[in-house]
């Protein structure tokens, strides 16, 4: 391994990572041969094969799986010493590696703004995806901090509240329910639903709340995206339950709305999350002291500005003195986010 130079092992993390020489080498800007030479001669360094091939899948022998975990330590110890340098010159640089749960990115852009333009040395990396991937991320450690909703069972985790993030029912703006107030579960189960795939958060949210009162749900449509959901509500497909978040641009003018549903909005969080016993790097922590502090203070507004969405989307609030941001009564606070977990 002494031969072994870090450009090799860049090269086979990213093919480990990919399970494809291919896409590797458009990863690296490389060519396929060369990517395929650098993975050939760090086999030999080795001294045991790295990957089994069976006709065009790829995967790690159990070599491969041990160098790939040496591989992320040793470039995670270089992006520390990288940081650390930085810090001690007075100087906050790196790169900060978020993976986020597909319905954050209503909200975290507007967080990484003003962070961004404070420290314009500091390079992010964003990845959106679903619960499932992120997971995936979460346990192979490949990114400084995960921000979801629903926390994860079978990793140990470190966890801080960030946000709210309360549960809505939508219809299409003329459904004859759009002006009834505290509508029953039951009324409501008769709608067809539209709803996310099996495994999002939101989903299990929202079964858990009507398996509780032993009501069954019609649904007739699942869909992988907020936005398709959205469009399928207002083509008239049925309704659904979605983060107030996923509402936050609609106007005035909108095709949906917010129903008056006993029971709603359910109350959930955003949690900035870690794996427990992790070192969180410097810019990691420079950016989570910034959610936990003046980021807060984002989230309020955003917050703010959702509850005045919802009440355009009739959510039945009207302007009044003890409700002068027409927010409901019962729509969550930032002040009644849970304590820090781990």
């Amino acid at each position: 391994m002494k031969q072994a130079t870090l450009h090799q092992l860049k090269v086979f993390e990213a093919v480990a990572r990919h399970n494809s020489f291919t896409r590797a080498a458009e990863e690296l800007f490389l060519t396929q041969p060369t990517v395929s030479m650098q993975v050939k001669q760090l086999t030999k360094a080795v001294g045991m094969p790295l990957f089994d091939q069976v006709g065009k899948r790829l995967s790690l022998t159990q070599a491969g799986e041990e160098l790939l975990k040496t591989c992320r330590e040793v470039f995670e110890n270089l992006d520390q010493f990288e940081m650390t340098v930085a810090n001690l010159k007075g100087l906050k640089q790196g790169r900060l590696r978020l993976g986020v749960i597909t319905t954050a990115k209503y909200f975290v852009p507007r967080l990484l703004g003003p962070f961004c333009k404070r420290y314009p040395g500091i390079d992010i990396s964003l990845q959106v995806t679903n619960h499932e991937h992120i997971l995936n991320r979460l346990s192979e450690n490949l990114d400084d901090l995960y921000v979801m909703s629903q926390l994860p069972e079978s990793v140990e985790i470190t966890c801080q509240p960030i946000l709210e993030n309360p549960l809505v029912v939508v219809a299409p703006a003329d459904h004859p329910l759009v002006h009834e107030k505290n509508i029953s579960l039951e009324r409501l189960a008769a709608e067809p639903f539209i709803m996310r795939e099996p495994g999002s958060g939101t989903r299990k949210s929202v079964q858990n709340l009507f398996d509780e009162h032993k009501i069954l749900l019609k649904v007739r449509l699942d869909l992988g995206s907020n936005e398709a959901i959205k469009q399928a509500i207002a083509g008239g497909l049925g309704i659904s339950i979605l983060s107030a978040h996923t509402l936050a641009l609609e106007g005035q003018d909108s095709q949906l709305a917010v129903l008056d549903v006993e029971k709603f909005p359910i109350e959930r969080y955003w949690y900035a999350v870690y794996p427990s016993g992790k070192q969180l790097s410097i810019v990691a922590r420079t950016f989570l002291e910034y959610l936990l502090t003046e980021g807060r203070q984002v989230t309020e507004r955003t917050a703010a500005q959702n509850a005045l969405g919802l009440a355009a989307l009739h959510f039945n609030a009207t302007p009044n003195a003890e409700n002068s941001t027409n927010r409901p009564a019962n729509y969550p606070s930032i002040n009644s986010l849970p304590t820090p977990l781990e």
